[in-house]
């Protein structure tokens, strides 16, 4: 007997180096010059693969493997390849090993190089790729590695755009690997507006574009003759990540919006919390020279002013309204004079207390029919010293989230 379970363990041993970890083996580059290829630096990796590898994102069957996903900079046509070393056999060893490939293309689109020779051909073509529709906004940024500024643009893109499509499906299976719970969207619905950020580089003379990020947004309609956009995903690129695209695509997607007299306000699908540290930052720096925000006027409270201004001004809603305001009051109080501070604290507290309220009226009632009185104070004061610990916390989680926004801004 113990013979026969040593054997399954070895057995158990062997099988366990067959897995993978998809994260590490998903190898994803953005090419722009055929020595991008073999180098290491150009290599980037997902951050999630559990949408298309199951939960613990582990790929079973193989030694060494790296599923290649290589990408032109500017129109994403596709390379994909697979390598390993070793491979488990099912007439050996008993088992299959996963079907990577299949996993894959379910995600990609058709129309995917299998070999380097073919993909670095259609680089040579590259120079034909110009960005998809109407352009809205140029900057650009200082790069200390290049030691010079480098430009980029952001335009707006819809599926009448020739080829557009067929890159747009390219463009979110990024999502995938960047996006915890992604999904593709329905392409054709006519209220999708995509955003695309470029950025402009140089190649033998020649001046090309490369893919940084993109934004899709979906026009919800609202009774009788407005709409209200939605943000619903977002993504820059890792390899621009940090170098503040985020913001301006953000800015400049509020500023396309706040021309037209038919939308309402910007709202955003179920943000992430980086998305809202972005968000507050893009919001305060459109704000903070309104009038209704003049630093007398933060002192006296959160006004309707406030939020009619913002609204009509620049579609923000009033729940965003209502952040922004709390950043810029901050900015405008000492916190070290102990009646401004303590006046700040009550009225963020005041907000925060709101949905505590509610939960506590619902309990009361509820205990009420369950429940003798007396118990009934008792708990609540046991619930209110929690909640008092609870609303402290979350003020102070607050007040730190604001001082890098602030931090931030001022560095703007």
């Amino acid at each position: 007997k113990t013979h026969f379970f040593s054997g399954l363990t070895a057995m158990e041993k062997k099988l366990a180096e067959y897995k993978c970890n998809t994260n590490e083996a998903i190898q994803l580059k953005l090419v722009r010059f055929p020595e991008d290829l073999e180098d290491d630096n150009t290599t980037f990796n997902p951050e999630y693969s559990h949408q298309v590898f199951g939960d613990d994102e582990v790929a079973f069957g193989y030694k060494g493997l790296k599923i290649l996903l290589y990408y032109i900079a500017g129109n994403l046509s596709t390379l994909f390849r697979i390598e390993y070393t070793s491979k488990v056999n099912e007439k050996f060893d008993c088992v299959e090993a996963d079907d990577v490939e299949s996993k894959i293309r379910e995600i990609i689109p058709p129309g995917f190089c299998t070999n380097t020779d073919d993909f670095v051909s259609l680089l040579e073509k590259e120079v034909n790729f110009k960005p998809f529709g109407m352009l809205l906004h140029t900057y650009s940024i200082h790069n200390e590695e290049a030691g010079e500024d480098i430009t980029y643009q952001i335009y707006k893109a819809d599926m009448t755009c020739p080829g557009f499509r067929e890159y747009h499906e390219r463009l979110q299976t990024f999502l995938m690997w960047f996006i915890e719970t992604a999904s593709f969207i329905d392409v054709d619905d006519e209220r999708w507006n995509y955003f695309l950020v470029f950025e402009k580089y140089n190649k033998d003379g020649a001046t090309l574009f490369a893919t940084v990020g993109y934004m899709t947004v979906y026009n919800y309609y609202v009774y009788p003759d407005k709409t209200r956009p939605r943000v619903s995903q977002m993504l820059i690129l890792p390899p621009f990540q940090g170098e503040g695209h985020g913001a301006q695509l953000l800015e400049t997607v509020h500023r396309y919006y706040m021309s037209s007299p038919t939308v309402l306000d910007i709202t955003a699908e179920d943000p992430s919390e980086n998305y809202v540290k972005l968000r507050d930052f893009v919001l305060v720096k459109l704000c903070q020279d309104l009038l209704c925000f003049s630093p007398v006027k933060l002192m006296q409270g959160f006004s309707q002013e406030m939020v009619t201004e913002a609204q009509q001004k620049l579609k923000i809603n009033k729940q965003h309204t209502r952040r922004v305001y709390e950043i810029l009051r901050l900015r405008a109080t000492n916190m070290g004079d102990a009646e401004q501070s303590r006046s700040y604290r009550l009225d963020v507290k005041r907000r925060l207390i709101g949905p505590y309220k509610k939960k506590q009226r619902e309990l009361a009632k509820m205990r009420r029919c369950l429940r003798p009185e007396e118990m009934t104070n008792q708990l609540n004061q046991i619930d209110l010293n929690l909640q008092r610990e609870q609303l402290e916390e979350s003020f102070q989680q607050l007040v730190s989230d604001y001082r890098r926004v602030l931090e931030r801004l001022a560095q703007a």
